[in-house]
């Protein structure tokens, strides 16, 4: 190993993954992401589960690096029912993870849906394929499907006269296979219904953006004592797209809004993770300038990139081929490890479907080949790197 190395991770969704952690071990990941999806949300997560998981991982030769994540209960993210007992559920999850050894976990707090894509298998010029989200596709879910009023004024109108069209004239199933993908859920876990997201629409838009943070700040002054307490540190993955969509707030998607969380709770453990292709999603952020700015709050990455388009459309691309520098923020990353005794854990987040998975199920995004010739590249351009610096 390196003297200075960030540790290279994966993330395995638990024995319903299609991907083995023997076939983890050989693509060259040192640690394993994972969460406990089986567990209700809200429910506290047992020793003897949490063990179970240890132990399975253990076996084959894993740490535990990172939980992600242990999900937010929606009636936290809107202070609604019994939000108090799900505050104390959360911290005894936590408890329950320190006691394991487990320091580092990761979680969002996006209203209602996930990470969101309007298309899971966008063709790329040499025929792998990567997640895309079109903005007028979103306009076609938002506008007909979802039928949100005044979704409009969200959109130009040149979105949404194509649109329209696209909505007039879709080809076979492709406005099924819309909704699905945008109200798919957390892999592993169960999706949202049109009738959810419509009902949360109007729960958040009473609530506002100003609301969304103040029941965040309610929730890590609930759980940052016990991650004290306990040695665990808490890291916010940013919003996904970083951008508010179907009219419902999003407050972590930008430098502003990072430091603005890290204001309002400015304990050390209130961390990030910083994920190189939600925030590279986002035209108006600088990611050298987040890294160089809140870097000492970093203890966790997502590697991935993308291509985005004037409109506000992206889709993903192999990890060195966007929009976005990653030797650079490998760069910056190590610099940031060498004042650090614990290794910064990283994973191959979204890699291509490619080769062999062609043909596979996987879950979205989390395909085998993809992600280690990601894992591949990134620890290559690390040992670059700290081989560079020896030398010189």
């Amino acid at each position: 190993m390196n003297p200075i190395s960030l540790l290279p991770a994966w993330r395995w969704f638990g024995p319903g993954d299609s991907i083995s952690l023997e076939e983890i071990r050989q693509a060259g990941a040192e640690g394993i992401v994972t969460a406990l999806h089986h567990i209700p949300h809200g429910a506290v997560w047992s020793p003897v589960e949490i063990g179970k998981r240890v132990a399975e991982l253990g076996k084959a030769g894993f740490p535990w690096s990172v939980v992600e994540s242990v999900p937010v209960h929606e009636s936290i993210k809107t202070r609604t029912g019994d939000f108090r007992q799900l505050l104390a559920n959360y911290g005894q999850t936590l408890r329950n993870l320190a006691s394991f050894g487990i320091r580092t976990v990761c979680y969002n707090f996006m209203p209602v849906l996930d990470w969101t894509r309007t298309q899971l298998d966008y063709e790329l010029p040499d025929h792998s394929r990567a997640l895309r989200f079109d903005r007028t596709e979103l306009a076609v879910f938002d506008m007909f499907i979802l039928e949100r009023a005044g979704a409009e004024k969200d959109y130009s109108p040149e979105t949404i006269k194509n649109a329209a069209s696209l909505f007039r004239n879709p080809a076979p199933g492709w406005l099924d296979r819309l909704q699905a993908n945008i109200l798919m859920g957390v892999p592993g876990e169960s999706s949202a219904t049109l009738e959810d997201l419509k009902r949360s629409i109007q729960v958040y838009q009473a609530i506002g953006p100003e609301g969304l943070l103040e029941n965040l700040a309610l929730f890590l002054e609930a759980v940052i004592p016990v991650c004290e307490e306990s040695d665990i540190q808490m890291v916010i993955h940013p919003d996904d797209p970083p951008f508010d969509i179907l009219g419902l707030p999003r407050i972590a998607g930008s430098l502003e809004e990072l430091q603005r969380l890290i204001q309002r709770v400015p304990s050390p453990r209130n961390g990030i993770c910083f994920c190189s292709g939600s925030l590279g999603a986002g035209s108006q952020n600088d990611l050298p300038l987040i890294l160089e700015t809140l870097g000492d709050r970093v203890h966790f990455v997502h590697f991935r990139n993308v291509h985005n388009l004037p409109d506000g459309s992206f889709h993903e691309t192999a990890h060195l081929g966007g929009d976005v520098d990653l030797g650079q923020l490998m760069e910056m990353l190590l610099r940031i490890q060498e004042r650090r005794s614990e290794r910064i854990p990283y994973r191959p987040d979204h890699g291509l479907q490619m080769l062999d998975d062609l043909g596979k199920t996987t879950f979205p995004g989390y395909s085998l080949i993809g992600r280690m010739k990601g894992l591949a590249e990134l620890r290559g351009i690390s040992l670059g790197i700290t081989a560079s610096t020896r030398r010189n």
